[in-house]
């Protein structure tokens, strides 16, 4: 693993990052085949921590309210004080964020090894994308994210754990799955982003980890910092953007782009 030293290339990958994170369409399917498209070599453990904090810093950044009301209902309910509707929400981001604890945990090397490559990503799009326009289409629109409970946390949490394999989309499969369940193409979408808090955390916690343990060369901080900042400005862009024509456009676009990748990198490394 090298650190990246051309800032044209980190801020590519950074917005790669902030866009594809939150879009339907995989984050890490993007950083895996950007240096495959360009024939760069691996952009290093130190910039994916980077643009994995850009990304939370801007999901942080946008749901600051919610977030904060959720963690003061949150602790006010391991007082005694009951469970309001935030800190139920809370109870379910974290409930929801298990199994991809553990599923990373026990298989996350696994599947680095066996499916970040170009063809088990566009397959992976494909498969996701027709689940995802299928649930749009057929799931009700009648619930908001503070319905959410404790099995549809789970349901939605454990789909969030098939993002683990590149090309299947965080977002994308926690929306088909509240989408299944019945929540609005807008409250899907703000409890996935919801869920991205210590999902995006846990990820970048891991990569961090990695990096500390290893004996990498140096990297330029500075271009580190211009990735980090490029990811979070552009992430929190795409969540407002996100949020404000989800209802009226739906996931079918996302699908029909996810196809249409799918087939080009059928079409180039098949």
């Amino acid at each position: 693993m090298r650190g990246i030293l051309d800032p044209v290339q980190a801020i590519l990958l950074a917005l790669v990052q902030g866009l594809s994170e939150f879009l339907p369409i995989s984050s890490s399917g993007h950083l895996v085949l950007v240096p495959h498209l360009f024939g760069w070599t691996d952009q290093g453990l130190a910039f994916d921590v980077a643009v994995h904090v850009g990304t939370l810093v801007a999901v942080v950044a946008y749901f600051r309210r919610e977030l904060a009301a959720m963690a003061r209902a949150w602790f006010a309910s391991l007082a005694g004080h009951g469970l309001t509707p935030d800190a139920r929400l809370a109870w379910c981001v974290i409930v929801g964020t298990i199994p991809v604890g553990v599923v990373g945990l026990a298989f996350g090397g696994l599947i680095e090894e066996k499916l970040r490559n170009p063809l088990s990503v566009a397959i992976l799009l494909a498969v996701f994308g027709l689940f995802m326009w299928i649930a749009d289409r057929l799931g009700r629109r009648e619930r908001d994210e503070y319905s959410v409970g404790w099995r549809d946390a789970i349901l939605i949490g454990c789909a969030q754990a098939l993002a683990l394999m590149p090309g299947t989309s965080r977002s994308g499969v926690t929306m088909t799955m509240a989408r299944t369940l019945g929540l609005t193409r807008e409250a899907a979408a703000r409890f996935s982003f919801l869920l991205a808090v210590p999902g995006i955390a846990m990820a970048g916690g891991y990569e961090f980890l990695k990096l500390a343990n290893g004996n990498g060369p140096a990297v330029d901080w500075g271009v580190i910092a211009l990735g980090m900042a490029v990811a979070a400005v552009t992430g929190y862009a795409c969540i407002a953007w996100l949020l404000s024509v989800i209802n009226r456009i739906g996931l079918a676009p996302f699908a029909i782009y996810r196809f249409l990748v799918a087939g080009l990198l059928f079409w180039i490394f098949a």
